[in-house]
């Protein structure tokens, strides 16, 4: 993570001066006041419109004042002036970049944001911890959503499929924490992420197999790995006349499928009351006659619920969970369990599991912030009262002749054991035998 700022140009050095703020918060004050003059009719007005009021009004304050600075950086005062009247201030040229995916506010000095997985330090700053407040109030109205005294934290979604996380004092020591998750419009499709080096064309190959053969597959990875993108990829190889039920915290996934049913958690009012769980969303979402059932996170109570469900003839459901390799993943799910008040045993309960899940996707990302696929496994069975597993692909990087890391995924040339894959594939042999 990089914390120094080099400015690429003059107008970049001006727009973090203090100069620049000092104006810009002068010349806002004065707005402010027209604004009130003109009372409703300034809700109203186009950008455009507010745009040349801000131009018109800047031109005047800055002759009658005597403000000293040239027309260039009139302009850009201009420009911002009007996006913290009519956008989202110093966040609107962020949120409207496609290459962002995370945008970091930590207090109103410090912007970071996430390009390609890697995280650097903007040139961007509030004027102080107000002025972020403002903003991100700004973003929430839409969305129904308070953030004050009262309710000092607030985790919601955009109407873009992204989602805001915000922290305010006293809980955020240092000032403000904001967390804004920025998603594509257009997801990435399996060719995207092999066109992307996310995994190769042998993997993309094996995981279509998977997930047409209706094998429960769970993506494993940390945070920001790439767990919802690859996720939403593997969606798009499930057949069109299937009805897919997806069940998230916060929406997130958007697939590229004809018969989908989204469903969102609901947080407690400030008793907790009203609240409806992923666990509670999974049990209805049994009695809607869902081909497939997709988890956007599996990390509390309803592992019980999904392992059932892939147990009782819910073949072909997915998920994602937080886990750092295939054989953690499996920890992972035994100790929800737990905490979900499982009653069996630790054998039936490894039974259960390696019953329902066929497959696991261990996806991560790197130190350059590529996100790649780490390692494909199948569960096979229970040996020994331990599940067992057989890696298919690994990720395994070589050195080039220039010193350069190079992606390379190894094949074990194991074949999966799985009998669902095993009957796709006689299904698809005769379907081609009888088209000869």
């Amino acid at each position: 993570m990089s914390t120094d700022i080099e400015f690429a140009d003059d107008n970049e050095a001006f727009l973090v001066s203090q100069q620049f703020q000092d104006i810009k918060g002068w010349t806002h004050d004065h707005l402010l006041s027209r604004i009130e003059e003109l009372g409703a009719e300034f809700g109203r007005w186009s950008r455009a419109s507010i745009q040349q009021f801000v131009e018109l009004e800047l031109d005047s304050f800055v002759r009658l004042q005597r403000v000293p600075i040239n027309d260039r950086e009139m302009q850009l005062i201009a420009d911002a002036l009007t996006k913290e009247l009519a956008g989202f201030g110093p966040l609107e040229d962020l949120l409207n970049d496609p290459a962002v995916e995370d945008i970091l506010i930590n207090g109103h000095k410090q912007v970071y944001v996430s390009r390609h997985g890697k995280l650097v330090r903007e040139t961007i700053r509030f004027s102080d911890e107000e002025h972020v407040l403002r903003i991100v109030r700004r973003i929430l109205a839409p969305l129904g959503r308070r953030l004050d005294e009262a309710n000092p934290m607030v985790d919601a979604r955009l109407p873009d499929g992204g989602r805001i996380n915000a922290v305010i004092e006293p809980l955020a020591i240092d000032g403000m924490s904001v967390s804004i998750r920025k998603f594509r419009k257009d997801p990435l499709t399996p060719a995207d992420l092999v066109q992307l080096g996310t995994f190769d064309a042998g993997m993309a190959q094996l995981l279509e197999i998977a997930v047409k053969a209706r094998c429960n597959v769970l993506v494993s990875g940390g945070t920001s790995s790439g767990k919802t993108s690859l996720l939403n990829a593997l969606a798009t190889f499930v057949p069109e006349h299937e009805r897919v039920v997806t069940i998230e915290d916060t929406a997130e996934l958007s697939l590229g499928h004809a018969h989908v049913v989204r469903l969102e958690s609901r947080p407690g009012g400030f008793d907790g009351a009203g609240m409806i769980s992923i666990r509670d969303l999974l049990r209805n979402s049994l009695r809607m006659r869902p081909d497939r059932i997709i988890v956007g996170e599996v990390r509390g109570a309803e592992v019980i619920e999904m392992l059932q469900a892939m147990n009782t003839g819910h073949d072909g459901s997915m998920g994602t969970i937080h886990a750092s390799s295939p054989r953690e993943c499996l920890y992972r799910l035994e100790m929800l369990a737990g905490f979900a008040g499982y009653q069996g045993s630790e054998t039936s309960l490894r039974r259960q599991i390696a019953n329902a899940v066929d497959f696991i996707v261990q996806i991560g990302r790197l130190s350059g912030g590529q996100r790649r696929i780490l390692s494909i496994s199948e569960i096979t069975g229970v040996n020994d009262s331990v599940v067992a597993m057989q890696e298919l692909y690994r990720y395994d990087p070589v050195v080039g002749p220039d010193g350069q890391e190079r992606d390379r995924w190894i094949s074990l040339g194991i074949a999966p054991h799985s009998p669902k894959v095993t009957r796709f594939r006689q299904s698809m042999q005769r379907a081609g035998d009888a088209r000869a």
